[in-house]
């Protein structure tokens, strides 16, 4: 049987980190959107041989168990004890290690897909608890819907979607390492959003208001190492973006506009910058 899944890449909206937990993770308070850029995932459930395969058209991610797609698979496998074989051919479009939650996209995928080949019958809150353990960022792409993440990322809360606005993403050509700009975080200096403002404004679908609440607390940790996120930031709202943040932890940058022209103009600017410049549109 072979099953077929899309999966979208994420936007950080807004992201803010309220505390540290215990065991030296961050507490999570995030408004989160899907784009039309996205992976594409052939799920290959099959007897023999009874192994999990990915393979994937990037040179830059592991095939083994280190892939968050495998573990995906491996979690459905052994929680349901399934005997069948499972291979994974991975089409990438989003880039990788940008900040757009391409590889938790791709677990969540093959999560969807699995739960459909095997009639598992799970529902997208079971999928999303199973996933936690992978990526505090597959939760949310299970949905990949509109939604205010919380917690270690496991309490979603779907949203009015948002329009079908227009984005630009521009990834410069630096590498960010997560663990070390969340180690950076100084919470005693962290200043903090108004998300409360931003959902009402959300939940009123008054998206001008909501795009003035929008950040991301940890783009000054990650700006201060790589600059050359800022310039592009500042390049986008220059040239007329109605809102623009970084994504994640970076290093990818996008721009939201509600008009498709401006989007166009600020796309061929930004490819003046970077390498990879993507013009999408808000799921």
């Amino acid at each position: 049987m072979i099953v077929t899944e899309k999966a979208p890449a994420k936007i950080n909206l807004s992201l803010d980190t309220p505390m540290r937990y215990l065991d030296g993770s961050p507490q999570w308070n995030m408004v989160m959107n899907s784009v039309d850029l996205a992976d594409y995932l052939t799920i290959d459930i099959h007897t023999r041989p009874q192994t999990i395969k990915i393979y994937t058209d990037s040179g830059f991610l592991p095939n083994d168990q280190r892939n968050l797609a495998y573990q995906a698979a491996h979690i459905l496998k052994t929680r349901f004890h399934r005997s069948e074989g499972v291979t994974v051919r991975i089409k990438k479009n989003i880039p990788v290690a940008a900040g757009l939650g391409g590889g938790s996209s791709d677990a969540a995928a093959v999560l969807r897909g699995l739960n459909r080949g095997w009639e598992l019958g799970l529902s997208d809150d079971e999928l999303a608890r199973l996933s936690l353990t992978i990526d505090s960022d597959v939760p949310y792409c299970i949905y990949s819907h509109t939604a205010h993440v919380t917690g270690h990322g496991e309490q979603i809360t779907l949203l009015p979607q948002c329009p079908h606005y227009w984005a630009v993403i521009a990834k410069p050509s630096v590498s960010v390492s997560t663990p070390t700009i969340l180690r950076q975080i100084n919470y005693e200096r962290i200043q903090h959003l108004d998300n409360t403002g931003l959902l009402a404004a959300i939940q009123e679908e008054n998206w001008q208001a909501a795009f003035a609440k929008m950040g991301n607390v940890l783009e000054p940790v990650t700006m201060r190492e790589y600059p050359k996120i800022r310039k592009l930031k500042d390049g986008m709202i220059k040239l007329g973006a109605d809102m623009a943040h970084m994504s994640g932890t970076g290093p990818t940058v996008f721009g939201i506009c509600h008009s498709e022209s401006r989007a166009k103009r600020i796309y061929n600017s930004m490819r003046g910058f970077c390498s990879e410049v993507y013009l999408v549109m808000l799921l």
